[in-house]
């Protein structure tokens, strides 16, 4: 289905890129809030991305890598935002401050778990754990070598099993 949807949107169909557009919004969620800790910061990065996407979606060669395409542009513009902001003003987790929200957008369990893992390495987990890529794909997604991927998630998962020992 997502294969036809591209083709279509290649093609200029508007209707089609919305629809690409609302079947990858909670994955690109998921992996702008691995980055940011305000909802303005992922809005931005997202809406960033979905006009990137747009402009240059006719350069997809292959439709069935459209999400590891897309993935590409939101994780590029996630850094370039966060290379920005940590010139501008270093950022700390202080805890909760009042009229912002908390780190992730819900309550699941699962991203609260990765808050206590390091950005990078909370942003492995989801694109490997949550969106199910492989360490492969994740390696040139993220320009890495492919046992860095492996090492930072047997680490995470070392940190998480500390972390969950410690609060049992």
């Amino acid at each position: 289905m997502e294969d036809t949807l591209v083709k279509k949107a290649q093609k200029g169909d508007p209707d089609s890129f919305v629809r690409l557009m609302e079947l990858n919004k909670n994955s690109m969620q998921r992996i702008a809030y691995g980055f940011f800790h305000e909802e303005e910061d992922v809005a931005d990065v997202i809406q960033d991305t979905v006009l990137l996407a747009f402009e240059h979606i006719r350069e997809v060669r292959k439709t069935e890598y459209f999400k590891s395409w897309l993935m590409r542009i939101l994780i590029n513009n996630c850094r370039r935002l966060y290379n920005s902001q940590k010139r501008v003003q270093p950022q700390e987790l202080t805890g909760k401050e009042e009229g912002k929200r908390d780190f992730y957008p819900s309550d699941n369990d699962f991203f609260r778990m990765l808050s206590v893992l390091p950005s990078d390495s909370r942003v492995i987990f989801q694109l490997f754990y949550g969106e199910q890529f492989t360490t492969k794909e994740i390696s040139r997604l993220l320009q890495m070598n492919e046992s860095t991927i492996r090492s930072k998630l047997h680490r995470g998962k070392d940190q998480l099993r500390s972390s969950w020992e410690m609060e049992v």
